[in-house]
């Protein structure tokens, strides 16, 4: 028989996305329900976006109570939650400046707008960017020109010119593409998509120190690793450096589509001016709420303590599974955001899992990557282990 909700879909939406044969209905802490009533554990939280996980009643209420006052309104006037989260925001981040938008990708285009503004307005003359190789940025045309992935890229080409690509974690490689014209260079101090690659601090200490040395600014990519997921806030912060721009999204607001840009002040008062940049549902009341009232609830409940512990706990399980099991190539990521390189096929065991009753997602076609809800326990970590030995 067939799906009802599924064949809607199947009708009406683009066909962009190849969706497992599951339909979700509910969730409830770190577990979620498809329509049919069956639990699965959530190690994916919608690819690294429920913080908290499902059901958080304070987080629900004060949506609940903000959708009652107000949920959105034209950014030519204040509202009262946009400065809150702002504050919030910058304050765990260590930034001066914050620009709201509705999504990662969003916040990556605003991000190199506000890097070749500031060029611009300092008369340099730069404009050109370096990424980094099997990086991922998003796929809006500003972004995926930042993307090093063929298969994203090729079919839309020509994408935005002057961008090179260094190797990740090849400091010789980046000062090699160099040149005057270099404005910014973009990267993630963790890469999600990529394949769970985290930066060597010499690696990073050494972009800040080119960057600072040659007149280029910083631009750390935490759409996916920041926000708690590391351990510390922001991925950047293990690395006792800064960057000048930092673009986020994802856990920020707990499912919530929200994203932002932060920025120091010599950016801001050198980048972006009225008329620049804009966006109709950014920095509305509603997103603005939900994104305070997280922020409230990482720095109150201690979250980066609790992932550092859970971490540490799943690191130790998933490097028993390896020893155990042929299958695992390698265990690799930090705090709850880790990868499992595997030597057989990820779709297919992706595929069992969902049988098993657990979600998990790959980046690229050999890693498991595990990004589950920050609440999770040591329970959790234990039900994870014993699905996985299932479907190794």
């Amino acid at each position: 028989m067939k799906n009802p909700y599924i064949e809607d879909a199947k009708m009406g939406l683009v066909h962009t996305y190849n969706r497992f044969p599951v339909v979700l209905e509910k969730g409830e802490g770190v577990y979620v329900y498809d329509a049919e009533g069956k639990k699965y554990l959530d190690f994916a939280a919608g690819i690294a976006v429920s913080s908290l996980g499902y059901g958080n009643k304070e987080f629900n209420d004060a949506l609940k109570m903000q959708i009652d006052c107000l949920i959105h309104s034209s950014n030519l006037y204040y509202n009262t939650t946009c400065g809150k989260a702002a504050q919030a925001l910058l304050r765990v981040t260590q930034m001066d400046r914050v620009f709201f938008t509705n999504s990662g990708t969003e916040a990556i285009e605003g991000a190199l707008k506000a890097a070749r503004k500031y060029a611009y307005k300092k008369r340099t003359g730069r404009y050109e960017f370096i990424a980094m190789k099997d990086s991922f940025h998003g796929r809006s045309m500003g972004a995926l020109s930042v993307t090093e992935h063929e298969a994203y890229r090729t079919p839309f080409e020509p994408l935005i010119p002057g961008v090179s690509f260094a190797e990740y974690n090849n400091l010789d490689s980046v000062r090699e593409l160099v040149t005057d014209r270099t404005c910014a260079i973009i990267l993630e101090p963790l890469q999600g998509e990529g394949g769970i690659n985290t930066a060597d601090e010499a690696f990073m200490k050494g972009i800040r120190k080119l960057c600072t040395d040659e007149g280029i600014l910083m631009i750390c990519d935490e759409i996916q690793c920041g926000m708690g997921r590391t351990g510390t806030m922001f991925a950047w912060q293990n690395y006792g450096t800064k960057p000048d721009i930092i673009a986020m999204a994802k856990a920020i607001g707990n499912g919530v589509p929200v994203g932002a840009f932060a920025m120091t002040e010599d950016i801001a008062r050198n980048s972006l001016e009225p008329g620049d940049h804009g966006t109709t549902y950014g920095g509305n009341p509603f997103v603005c709420a939900a994104v305070a009232k997280t922020v409230e609830i990482f720095e109150r409940e201690k979250l980066t303590g609790h992932v550092q512990e859970m971490g540490a706990y799943l690191t130790e399980k998933l490097t028993e599974l390896k020893a155990a099991c042929g299958s695992i190539a390698e265990v690799r990521g930090r705090g709850l955001i880790q990868g499992i390189r595997l030597n057989k096929p990820v779709a297919e065991t992706i595929q069992a899992a969902l049988r098993e009753g657990l979600l998990i997602i790959s980046a690229r076609s050999d890693v498991i990557r595990l990004v589950p809800p920050l609440v999770i326990e040591k329970e959790h970590i234990d039900e994870l282990i014993e699905k996985l030995k299932k479907v190794l």
